[in-house]
């Protein structure tokens, strides 16, 4: 682990989750929809291009990546349609990172989510996650901001919506854009690889996130992170 985190200096005041990839195993689903739904406009890329380019970024961020290599401007018809899709696929498909309701229910600090996604396709998201109830009304996307990660717009909106300083905050991500864009909050930030969409822990990705702590199971976070969890604060008398 890195040599300073908020949470190992007992100075974390707030946890920031990303949503996909991270609190929900949605990654897959969405590249296989994205993938399925760009070759009907003639648009062919793999998992791997999708990873690369498009993972943990906005929607507006994912057109003009497409615009810029491919030529194509995607109409407002194709969002809405690869929207819906999603959507549908997520009904059925859908699962909740394994351990990651334990977390929730014994966070003793507070805590809210920050996505790439709409507004819409995370409310409903984390309703079929049944992860819902642990966040209210404390969901943040990136419509709210002017740019979507990897700048650090969205998380340095979380952080003042939750009147937390960005140095008090701590970051669990999954992708490189979400880890840039926490660092560019000059916030602490942990990566999750225990999706299915990622690869091994210290497999060649690592190479990019030297000194970023990484998990791959959610009943680790407590041990990486002491003082954080109800249980272990109850038991320290704190």
């Amino acid at each position: 682990m890195g040599s300073h985190s908020p949470a190992r200096d007992a100075g974390c005041d707030l946890v920031i989750f990303d949503c996909d990839g991270v609190l929900i195993d949605s990654e897959v689903i969405s590249a296989r929809t994205l993938i399925r739904q760009l070759s009907l406009v003639g648009v062919e890329v793999d998992f791997a291009h999708v990873q690369k380019h498009f993972l943990g970024r906005s929607w507006a961020k994912v057109a003009a990546e497409i615009r810029q290599t491919h030529g194509l401007d995607l109409s407002t018809d194709f969002e809405g349609n690869y929207r819906s899709e999603l959507l549908k696929a997520f009904e059925t498909e859908l699962m909740t990172m394994p351990g990651v309701e334990r977390v929730l229910e014994n966070m003793a600090v507070p805590f809210c989510a920050a996505t790439s996604s709409s507004p819409a396709r995370a409310r409903r998201s984390l309703e079929i996650s049944v992860l819902a109830p642990f966040f209210g009304d404390r969901v943040f996307t990136a419509s709210q901001v002017e740019h979507g990660k990897p700048a650090p717009d969205l998380f340095l909106f979380a952080a003042r919506a939750m009147g937390v300083p960005p140095a008090r905050c701590l970051v669990i991500e999954d992708s490189l854009a979400g880890i840039a864009a926490a660092q560019a909050a000059g916030m602490a930030v942990w990566r999750f690889a225990g999706g299915s969409h990622c690869e091994p822990l210290h497999s060649k990705v690592d190479a990019e996130l030297v000194g970023v702590p990484a998990f791959d199971k959610w009943d680790q976070f407590f041990q990486m992170a002491p003082g954080l969890g109800r249980d272990e604060r109850e038991s320290s008398g704190t």
